[in-house]
């Protein structure tokens, strides 16, 4: 059993430097049956660790009343994530915020004769019984798959109790739950906004937009997009008012996030849309900053589970300050409400393959931020860089991204490491630096028996070698414009050599007997790679995780197509070898070829049966109502699912209008199955349909309603909605889109 721990500048796992990935995803919002598949994705993505939300309405609704049983069953999603060989951070709360009801407040709980959230004895004898419970659950997996308790939740920012008041009310929560049994090797609580966090490891976050902000207009920029020592994130929560400073002290513990935003929940009044860009510039700008934890929340979306009593969701009209859809909790997450993978999933690979490969020098390595850099973020002239260095190599970290704003282009720009970072005399060729870039590049980086003094190129992971003496391949990709190179000059500078190749043959000859073992990709490439069971590089536009057993899984939703380096052993059944690729943009590097692979039993998704039929049935006061007809997909599906490679098929609604909601006939009540914020004509709204296969209604008669969206709306959009007459409520088209996948054996 490993043993974690950490030190005032990073975790440790068995005594050594450990840096790892962690993506929030709640059980309770997601369908027991495919947990296995989704956290198999998001060890795909670069996770190590899962946390989630023990949210205390989803499970004692009714005073008294327990329900872990089914998506609640928390015991059983422990158990799944030590089948998936990932371990687990779980956020026992009590008050969880999470845009639920009450913040995760039972009503009953309200309605007792004391303050919640308060230094009160009967309070705290309910948190004993909640957290009893929650241990009676997960006793098994302490130390072993639970590795982390996060105690409350933004504990005297939003909400709660301030000074040392607050920092007892912490303790006394810490002590509440070591006496009912918790132990794990780490204790946190949040720190941002002046949050007290009661002598508990500190774990910060940040987002790159605030749809929690109560202003209906474009916000400030975001501070996140600043390479900055400051850990705190002022605009969390601001929905509460903003927060104060820090109230613990730096020095003793590391710069560890767990809300680094992996999307964006749309709110009623705020429909923001987080690109995958979005994510990644304000990732690499924490990462340049000294961070030693990536931890995002929400890294998968869900769907709030039916109340027994009551919707479940945030909104107003229980005194919180946001309205949220009733059922989707999307997030436009890394994997989204129906497990869907994002392009920002791929986007954050190239930072968690990173950190994973190198993740002792990273750890060893300390931000240093020149003076230079802009402190206020709305200055868009100045260029924003770091350096991250062990004090002999490192990285430079440019950001020249700040979402929804424009930065000033950079010309010809030389940037050297300074004397504090590294003593040797280090500068980087002349860079060209656009508006929307975003990029970090070594410096005095060891490959092999090669040390590259400076790169144009992003290191990215490492493989082995196909050859006998089984090398080790360093993984680097060029950046977005760059597709190929003529010099070898233009991605590296090895050490100890000529900065031209114009000297003579032996500098060209060390050339390449240094980068014999590097291998630089295009970005597109890079986004779109990932790593086999066998340790090999694979290339496709679908998606390839490990399942539970360690097999290689292929799935998509366009042809089944891989590129593959080194080879595989064997071509894996149903598939063909169809020759190979070079896909080096490094001419001085090995002519690494890929094999090239192309299923031959699975037929082409994009003629399948099915179709996605709307009628319009009548208006009503608010809007518009359709009959929808997904019935041909749900039976297809049906005798499919599981077999033939099929696996779900995703219908899509693009609509103009306020809201929209699904509804079936269950059991001869009307039942709402999946909701949708609008957020532009141009973002459809997808439905997964494998999880309501097995529920009993005419697919052939599911219900449409969409609400008319006024110019009177005190609502924010990203881009101008089209509008007739003040108003707009329309049904544009449907589509629908099969997913397949396949076990490479």
């Amino acid at each position: 059993m490993s043993k974690y721990s950490f030190t005032p500048e990073y975790l440790t796992k068995d005594g050594k430097p450990w840096f790892p990935v962690m993506g929030e995803m709640h059980f309770s919002r997601y369908p027991q049956k495919y947990w296995k598949e989704s956290l198999c994705k998001m060890k795909a993505g670069g996770v190590d660790v899962v946390s989630s939300y023990v949210i205390w309405i989803h499970h004692e609704e009714i005073e008294g009343s327990y329900d872990f049983s089914g998506d609640r069953d928390l015991h059983a999603f422990a158990a799944a994530c030590r089948d998936c060989g990932i371990k687990l951070f779980i956020r026992i709360g009590p008050w969880c915020h999470a845009e639920t009801r009450n913040g995760g407040f039972p009503d009953w709980l309200l309605k007792k004769p004391f303050k919640v959230r308060d230094n009160d004895e009967e309070y705290f004898a309910c948190v004993e019984k909640w957290y009893s419970k929650i241990y009676s659950m997960v006793s098994d997996f302490l130390c072993k798959d639970i590795i982390g308790i996060q105690i409350e939740n933004e504990f005297g920012h939003c909400g709660g109790l301030h000074g040392e008041e607050g920092e007892y009310h912490m303790r006394r929560l810490t002590e509440i739950a070591r006496k009912v049994g918790f132990n794990a090797p780490l204790f946190t609580a949040t720190g941002w906004g002046g949050a007290v966090t009661g002598g508990l490891l500190p774990v910060m976050g940040g987002y790159c937009d605030a749809p929690w902000d109560p202003r209906p207009t474009d916000i400030e920029p975001s501070g996140n997009y600043i390479f900055t020592h400051e850990r705190n994130d002022h605009n969390i929560g601001s929905d509460y008012g903003f927060g104060a400073g820090i109230t613990f002290d730096l020095s003793k513990f590391p710069y560890l996030t767990a809300e680094l935003g992996g999307g964006l929940q749309m709110t009623n009044h705020r429909r923001t849309e987080a690109a995958p860009e979005d994510i990644g510039a304000m990732s690499l700008v924490k990462l340049g900053s000294g961070v030693n934890l990536l931890g995002y929340y929400m890294y998968h979306g869900g769907t709030n589970p039916d109340g027994k009593l009551t919707t479940l969701q945030e909104s107003r009209e229980t005194g919180y300050p946001n309205d949220l859809p009733v059922k989707s909790y999307d997030f436009r997450a890394p994997i989204r409400e129906y497990g869907q993978v994002s392009d920002t999933l791929r986007e954050l690979k190239l930072l968690t393959y990173f950190v994973h490969d190198f993740n002792d020098e990273v750890c060893r390595t300390k931000a240093v931020i020149p003076d230079e850099n802009p402190l206020n973020p709305s200055d868009m002239a100045h260029l924003r860089y770091s350096f991250r260095s062990d004090g002999k190599s490192g990285w430079l970290f440019v950001n020249n991204y700040v979402r929804r704003n424009h930065c000033e282009e950079h010309k010809n720009v030389t940037l050297s490491v300074p004397p504090s970072v590294c003593p040797d005399s280090i500068t980087f060729p002349p860079l060209d630096i656009s508006d929307k870039d975003y990029f970090f590049l070594p410096f005095n980086m060891k490959c092999g028996d090669a040390v590259i003094e400076t790169a144009e190129a992003t290191p990215f992971c490492r493989i082995r070698s196909e050859s006998a003496k089984d090398e080790e391949i360093f993984v680097f990709y060029a950046r977005e414009n760059v597709t190929q190179s003529s010099d070898a000059t233009e991605f590296f500078r090895f050490k100890g050599e000529s900065s031209t190749c114009a000297t003579g043959a032996n500098t060209r000859k060390r050339a390449n007997e240094s980068a014999k073992n590097i291998l630089v990709l295009s970005r597109k490439d890079a986004l779109n790679a990932w790593k086999s069971a066998s340790g090999s590089l694979i290339i496709t536009d679908g998606v390839l995780m490990q399942n539970e057993s360690g097999e290689d899984v292929l799935s998509g939703r366009q042809e089944i197509r891989f590129a593959a380096y080194p080879p595989l052993k064997k071509v894996p059944t149903g598939f063909a070898y169809k020759g190979t690729v070079s896909k080096n943009l490094y001419k001085d590097g090995a002519d690494f070829q890929f094999a090239v692979y192309e299923n031959e039993s699975c037929c082409d998704v994009r003629n399948l049966p099915g179709c996605v039929y709307a009628s319009e049935a009548e208006s009503f006061p608010c809007g518009k109502k359709f009959r929808v007809d997904v019935s041909s997909i749900v039976d297809f599906l049906r005798k499919n699912n599981g077999e033939n490679g099929f696996d779900d098929c995703f219908i899509r609604f693009f609509y103009e209008g306020n809201k929209a909601r699904l509804y079936a006939t269950v059991n001869g009540e009307r039942k709402l199955i999946a909701d949708n914020f609008f957020s532009g004509a141009e973002y459809a709204w997808e439905i997964g349909l494998k999880r309501f296969l097995q529920l009993d209604t005419d697919f052939s008669a599911l219900e449409l309603e969409i609400d008319t969206l006024k110019k009177t709306d005190e609502i924010f959009f990203e881009s101008p909605v089209r509008m007739t007459g003040g108003k707009v409520c329309r049904l544009l088209c449907t589509g629908f889109e099969y997913e397949w996948s396949c076990v490479l054996k």
